[in-house]
């Protein structure tokens, strides 16, 4: 039976530390989004530029059906979890 070496144990340590931290810091899927048809818009239909009112809204986690209709997430970012390995969401209150 062959010895692991030590920098090859901590060095594949690091990469599984690595990989839980940047699962638990991701951020949810974000699309934008018209309020009316839940259809899903191209992200410049978001952005506003020079006080002018954009006609779609972000959305946050979720899914795109084939009919290119948004569901099962949230118009407001903090109540999207994104979940990962070993992460708990917690809320204030």
């Amino acid at each position: 039976m062959r010895k692991l070496r030590s920098s090859t144990v901590i060095l594949g340590g690091m990469g599984v530390l690595a990989a839980t931290l940047t699962a638990c810091g991701s951020e949810p899927d974000r699309r934008c989004m018209d309020p009316v048809s839940r259809k899903q818009l191209p992200n410049y239909e978001c952005k506003s530029s020079g006080g002018h009112t954009t006609r779609g809204t972000y959305y946050y986690g979720g899914s795109v059906d084939a009919d290119g209709r948004i569901s099962g997430g949230s118009t407001n970012k903090s109540a999207v979890d994104t979940g990962g390995f070993g992460c708990s969401k917690s809320s204030g209150g």
